[in-house]
């Protein structure tokens, strides 16, 4: 009997490195899931903050209402209603690029940095900025919010269980997917089925698996402590997941059109040629 895949969750992260929020359905804008990683933390210099370096960012929880509006919270802290950015314009860098991103405002740069313990600035990216994605991989167009790269991350729950089978075989902790910060979770497919994806629709929307995703060390990081728990679950994944020096979990994903999914819907999917 064949296997029917079907979306499972749907995550954004709307400060990048900071706490999700699981959706029962989601719009995809121009940059991917709307108000995914649209919100950054940067240093005074604009040079982006993640849990590569601070860790603790995994304790910032966030909440949008219906109408967009951000809400920061962190135990000890209280709430944080987030307005709308200012006019303000601060040229930041995220890896290899350099956009023009907006200054949030001060009130909100004092929050995080009592928050984090370090001088930060909460910048926001408008519609109107293109970030393109790696022309390697993407084609001219595709862009991304503050993502490491493209639009989204699509991880399968097989391929999760099946790396925490190998976890517990080595006496490690089983560990769940947010260590991973996927946008869309599917089930119904085997283990790491999502690797020989390239095309494939979620209900109407046309999608891309344009690369794997090579892992940093944050899935290191325990979501619920803001510490790293150690090498593990990188350790146990380079025992099989490794080519060259890198680490891969999860496929990146690039949207054809803009459209709406739903948790529940049917993944229609051509695999890559052998």
């Amino acid at each position: 009997m064949s296997l029917t895949t079907r979306v499972t969750e749907l995550i954004v992260y709307p400060v990048k490195s900071c706490a999700g929020i699981s959706l029962q359905e989601s719009d995809i804008d121009g940059m991917g899931l709307r108000y995914d990683r649209r919100w950054m933390l940067v240093t005074p210099k604009g040079d982006f903050l993640s849990q590569r370096k601070i860790p603790k960012m995994a304790l910032i929880k966030t909440a949008l209402d219906d109408a967009g509006n951000l809400t920061l919270s962190m135990q000890g802290q209280g709430d944080l209603d987030v307005p709308e950015a200012s006019d303000a314009a601060m040229p930041v860098t995220i890896w290899n690029d350099r956009v023009e991103a907006r200054l949030v405002g001060d009130q909100c740069d004092r929050w995080l940095t009592r928050a984090l313990g370090v001088d930060c600035h909460l910048v926001y990216i408008t519609d109107d900025v293109v970030r393109q994605c790696d022309l390697e991989y993407a084609r001219e167009g595709d862009r991304t919010g503050f993502s490491d790269g493209f639009p989204m991350l699509l991880i399968s729950e097989p391929s999760l269980d099946d790396l925490n089978i190998r976890l517990q075989k080595r006496s490690v902790e089983k560990v769940d997917m947010r260590r991973f910060r996927p946008n869309i979770v599917v089930s119904g497919c085997e283990p790491y089925a999502e690797d020989s994806w390239e095309n494939f629709m979620i209900a109407d929307t046309p999608m891309r698996a344009v690369k794997p995703c090579s892992r940093c060390p944050i899935p290191t990081v325990d979501p619920d402590t803001g510490e790293r728990s150690g090498a593990e679950p990188i350790a146990t994944l380079s025992t099989y997941r490794k080519q060259g020096h890198k680490v891969f979990f999860g496929m990146n994903v690039i949207h054809q059109q803009q459209g709406r999914i739903r948790v529940g819907d049917e993944l229609g999917i051509d695999k890559k040629m052998e």
